[in-house]
């Protein structure tokens, strides 16, 4: 009972809206939509550098490997781990009574063979006087002779000898050979220290200015920048790259963009062929001390001239299967499609346009350039939008565009 009562009521509320709209004359009845509200704006002509990006890592510049050069123990360590050091700041004292013992003991010899060598040759020039008397036979006098050529010589070892227990005197001091940043202490007071390549290093020491930063390139872009590279030479041998300058920018992980700048300075004499890349240096400034040895960083590289290029928002990008068109506006506001191709992503979201195959020319010339500058077309509501179809367009805060006032 109660469906048959809202079917009625259905079927009198269609008859009575019908009624009305008869009544009312032939398109009384017809609402007309307004055109749909869309965002627009103008693509804009900007002077770029096509750059490459990579990941690459900071590199200390130098480094030392702090060893000891004799044998004994540590008697006293002046400096903190981490601390900045100079050049020839001490940093390890070793026993020294052991060297110095050594040193007096040499030199005590010193004093022995030099009396031998003072008694030989006081033997010898009584001996010559004896030989002329025919008192001493040839023989003898020889003998005598290299005795004391033997002493002198003697003298001249220990002395030697000397000068060496010296040295390790000196070596038990253990100061720094370059300024830097020194890490921890591998080994402290009270520990034997042996000499030799072979046992532990002591400490590290890292160069803080300046720092290198590395990374690698594939193989096909290194011949793309050498040929650029040869463009203009007249034939020409390439320039090194320290020769070249080539500015670079880079990043931290925790930076925005690219906002610290260097220069490349190296790059290896061949390509690894188990990767297919070979490994550019850049050097950088570290007087700030903001970077350290280690650090990932992104890394962009110049690769053209300064050139002007179309750019608009990649939110304005719609694709169509392989095809890539933006939506602009015709006549009286109406929809059209413009196809395009796009090129790279700016940091601030816009997008590079390509001139298409038979447009280089005009791109060349400008004119291009120009046409693009002309065009309005859809950067929000592009859902909204239907090709054929006229738009209502606003700017971006929100009032209404005049496109034919604005074309002129």
């Amino acid at each position: 009972m109660f469906v048959r009562i809202q079917a009625r009521q259905w079927w009198l509320t269609w008859l009575l809206g019908l009624s009305a709209a008869g009544c009312g004359g032939g398109d009384s009845g017809i609402v007309q939509r307004p055109p749909p509200r869309v965002t627009v704006a103008r693509p804009v002509v900007r002077s770029l550098i096509d750059e490459d990006d990579y990941t690459g890592w900071l590199r200390e510049s130098a480094e030392e490997k702090v060893q000891s050069k004799v044998r004994g123990y540590i008697q006293k360590i002046y400096f903190q781990d981490g601390d900045l050091v100079q050049e020839g700041q001490l940093l390890f004292e070793l026993d020294p009574r052991p060297f110095q013992v050594a040193v007096e003991q040499s030199q005590a010899q010193v004093k022995v063979f030099d009396a031998q060598r003072v008694a030989a040759e006081k033997d010898l020039a009584r001996n010559r006087i004896l030989i002329a008397k025919n008192a001493v036979a040839q023989a003898d006098l020889d003998k005598i002779e290299a005795d004391a050529l033997s002493y002198a010589a003697k003298v001249a070892a220990a002395l030697q000898e000397v000068q060496q227990h010296k040295l390790d005197l000196e070596y038990s001091q253990i100061a720094a050979k370059m300024s830097g940043r020194i890490g921890r202490a591998q080994l402290t007071k009270g520990n034997l220290v042996n000499a030799g390549g072979t046992d532990p290093v002591l400490a590290t020491i890292v160069a803080l200015d300046p720092i290198y930063v590395y990374f690698n390139v594939d193989e096909r872009s290194l011949q793309r920048y050498q040929k650029e590279g040869q463009q203009g030479r007249d034939g020409q041998p390439a320039a090194s790259l320290r020769e070249q300058k080539i500015p670079f920018r880079f990043g931290l992980d925790t930076d925005e963009g690219f906002p610290h700048a260097g220069v490349l300075d190296f790059a290896e004499n061949k390509v690894a062929s188990s990767t297919g890349t070979i490994q550019i240096r850049g050097v950088v400034d570290n007087k700030q001390r903001l970077f350290v040895a280690g650090s990932r960083v992104r890394v962009r590289v110049p690769v053209s001239d300064k050139y002007e290029a179309v750019v608009v928002p990649d939110t304005a990008v719609l694709a169509d299967q392989d095809r890539k068109y933006l939506l602009v506006l015709g006549k009286e506001n109406v929809v059209l499609r413009r196809d395009i191709i796009p090129g790279r992503l700016l940091d601030d979201g816009m997008r590079v346009l390509l001139p298409a195959p038979g447009e280089e020319t005009a791109a060349a010339d400008k004119d291009w350039l120009r046409s693009w500058e002309k065009q309005w077309l859809i950067s929000l509501g592009l859902q909204r939008a239907r090709i054929d179809y006229p738009v209502l367009p606003l700017d971006a805060n929100g009032q209404p565009v005049d496109t034919k006032a604005a074309a002129q």
